[in-house]
């Protein structure tokens, strides 16, 4: 049976982490992606990578609609191995963090939690506020992994797609998905 992930893409810029984490997972066999893109991100994802939201399509098996509140992941009966949002807007963050939501991301996150599946949030913004920190916090607190992109300086690892490809290969390794994105410590030894 196949891995199933929720991959949700907020408005906050670093589309491009996005775009390359969803081209990486495309590689991997046994897993299939369900995408949710907000209203928001279609801009930047215009602006940072010169794209439409329907890019995001063919790297998908399912593409939902931000404002449509039915969608399967809105759902705990709807089976699937856990949720990342990357980009993860601040506005989207606080939402997660305090339960209100307004839109599928924020409800499939929700539903995400309280199902005790893996949620990933990828927050992209600095510096952060107090404000940021303490939703942070407060979803941390109810389930959420903090997952913001740091990237490892790692031999071979320098180039910006490397560090991209890392990050997703250490995504999966957050929820148990076996991958070959990325060399482990020492195994060049």
């Amino acid at each position: 049976m196949p891995y199933r992930i929720v991959f949700a893409i907020s408005g906050a810029s670093g589309m491009l982490l996005a775009k390359t984490i969803l081209e990486a997972f495309a590689s991997i066999s046994d897993l299939e992606v369900y995408g949710i893109v907000s209203e928001n991100s279609q801009q930047v994802l215009n602006a940072e990578c010169e794209a439409e939201a329907n890019y995001f399509a063919g790297l998908t098996k399912e593409l939902f609609d931000p404002r449509d509140m039915s969608i399967g992941p809105a759902s705990g009966s709807w089976q699937h191995d856990g949720m990342i949002v990357c980009p993860c807007s601040m506005s989207t963050l606080a939402c997660i963090a305090n339960g209100c939501g307004r839109n599928s991301i924020h409800r499939a996150a929700d539903v995400t939690l309280k199902e005790n599946r893996p949620l990933i949030l990828a927050p992209r913004e600095a510096p952060l506020s107090r404000i940021h920190l303490r939703n942070m916090l407060a979803a941390s607190e109810a389930g959420a992994l903090i997952f913001p992109f740091m990237p490892a300086f790692y031999k071979g690892q320098l180039s910006i797609e490397m560090m991209m490809r890392y990050y997703a290969g250490r995504i999966l390794d957050q929820l148990r998905i076996p991958h070959t994105l990325i060399s482990r410590w020492r195994d060049d030894k």
